[in-house]
């Protein structure tokens, strides 16, 4: 009699997960335990995410733009705390990036996993349009690109019984054709799919397949205050597509979100968890100082339901910094970073803005000795001789101690654009030693702060505050910046403030780098 008992039972709740919509394993994380999420989950300049589940491990990589190494792989198993494990675009072979500013270079990459390799594809804006590249481990190494014949920015893969299909936006409508993943040739003609719900710049697609439906989920609005995801289905792959009628399926451009500080979210990658639950990564910004970001669009994490065969974000409200959700497991809460570089390693994290030139870099015995080659950061200022990585919270503390070897000008840099940066530098000129700030905004440059130093070495520090920045000059106070001056808002650009030594002209030492959140 139990046993008959337990299988009704079984049976009536089989029915309730039918009734509903949703099965066993989407179900899970309704059944799982409630933790804390704080988002974002990859912080400071880490725009139009993509995201892949390969047994227990997820792998996240962001758009680049002007940088090399290009397209960084975040690791995880917990989808809070992630760890860069390597560039997909390592090699200048694999990145021409020829007069690539803020606005060019490598647009919203996807990662997709089939039949033991990994594929990530992209679009290199300014210099060749569309390619793949591929690897058996997403760390690396990666192949050389393999060029697409399909335009249109955004490009996302599709795999399904043997067959590769790949969408992009051309002529700003969400196109489909098939190609060959070895080779890239085109089997099949593109294919309109759908144009979206009005809303400017459709645009970073994907294809998901769900219980018989093909999904096509796109952003529109652009990457804005307006920005949005909608979606679209249809029984086949090639269409026709009809809207969700409860689109946009996300937005903080609404009445119930207008006072969030997260703010312009969208372009978003749906997965499923290991558990079977659903979730979504996007890009948002976090706002400081009014209506103003600098640290860039970053990557959230917010969890996905299926209702009436559409996918509900966050069960349709608004998504913030800390949030209850409920997962399989409880993860790690994340730590503040603080962190000591003595450039022994030089890491994954590190950038340049387009290529470097090898011969102006060196590091022994923990110190790092830059060559100026008369680049700054500037429009035109193609390679400046500066090593650079990501700002990731909006309070933190970063610093080293500079000496200039010769003539000349070295220190560290807030890099937003070629038309807005700071430079905190020391500047040598024969016996003249000064410390120096400056600020570039557009066609504005202006020296805001300048000190004598009695010799050519100084240790040079940054508070950040959100909407502020500190600088301390041998731990006294120096000068301050309001951050809305190197904003997205004022200054342009698609990413986000970075941060690091820099060498203009000369040769400088600096005894590594500290960062501390």
């Amino acid at each position: 009699m139990d046993s008959i008992k337990r299988i009704v039972t079984l049976l009536a709740g089989l029915a309730a997960l039918i009734a509903c919509g949703t099965s066993p394993a989407q179900d899970a994380a309704v059944s799982g335990v409630e933790v804390e999420l704080h988002n974002p989950i990859i912080s400071g300049f880490s725009p139009d995410p993509s995201v892949v589940t390969v047994g227990e491990d997820y792998y996240i990589i962001n758009s680049t733009f002007h940088y090399f190494p290009g397209v960084p792989v975040y690791h995880s198993r917990d989808l809070q705390n992630w760890e860069q494990i390597g560039n997909v675009l390592d090699r200048p072979s694999q990145l021409p990036l020829v007069e690539a500013n803020a606005s060019l270079g490598i647009y919203a990459p996807t990662i997709r996993y089939n039949d033991g390799t990994f594929y990530m594809i992209t679009t290199n804006v300014g210099n060749k349009g569309n390619f793949m590249v591929t690897a058996t481990n997403p760390a690396g190494p990666w192949s050389e690109p393999i060029w697409l014949e399909q335009q249109g920015i955004d490009p996302s893969l599709y795999f399904e019984e043997g067959k590769c299909y790949m969408v992009s936006n051309p002529d700003a409508t969400i196109t489909l054709c098939e190609i060959d993943p070895v080779t890239g040739a085109t089997l099949s003609p593109g294919k309109a799919l759908w144009r979206g719900t009005g809303g400017r710049f459709p645009e970073g697609p994907h294809i998901y397949k769900h219980e018989g439906w093909y999904y096509l989920l796109i952003s529109e609005g652009g990457t804005e205050l307006a920005h949005k995801l909608t979606v679209a289905r249809s029984r086949n792959i090639y269409g026709p597509y009809e809207a969700n009628p409860a689109n946009p399926i996300f937005t903080h451009c609404s009445l119930i979100a207008q006072e969030s500080n997260i703010q312009g979210t969208g372009h978003g990658d749906l997965f499923q968890a290991v558990d079977g639950s659903w979730w979504i990564v996007f890009l948002a910004y976090r706002r400081y100082g009014g209506d103003f970001h600098h640290l860039g669009r970053e990557t959230f994490l917010a969890p996905v339901t299926w209702e009436k065969g559409w996918p509900v974000v966050n069960g349709g409200q608004p998504i913030a910094e800390t949030m209850k959700v409920r997962m399989s497991a409880v993860p790690e809460a994340p730590k503040p970073a603080q962190m000591h570089y003595d450039f022994s390693v030089i890491g994954p994290e590190w950038m340049h803005i387009q290529h470097p030139v090898a011969e102006n870099y060196t590091a022994q015995d923990g110190v790092l000795t830059l060559t100026g080659n008369g680049d700054g950061f500037d429009w035109g200022s193609w390679h400046p001789t500066a090593l650079l990585r990501r700002q990731k919270a909006p309070e933190c503390r970063f610093g080293t101690k500079v000496t200039l070897l010769t003539d000349g000008e070295a220190g560290l840099t807030i890099y937003q654009t070629h038309n807005g940066h700071l430079e905190f530098f020391v500047r040598r000129e024969g016996k003249r030693y000064q410390a120096v700030l400056r600020i570039r905004l557009h066609s504005i440059l202006h020296e805001q702060s300048v000190v004598t130093l009695p010799s050519p070495s100084a240790r040079l520090d940054v508070q950040a505050f959100g909407d502020h920045y500190e600088f301390l000059l041998d731990g006294q106070p120096f000068a301050a910046m309001d951050s809305k001056l190197l904003s997205t808002e004022m200054a342009g650009g698609f990413t986000g403030v970075t941060i690091g030594p820099y060498c203009r002209t000369g040769k400088a030492t600096f005894q590594g780098f500290d960062y501390q959140e």
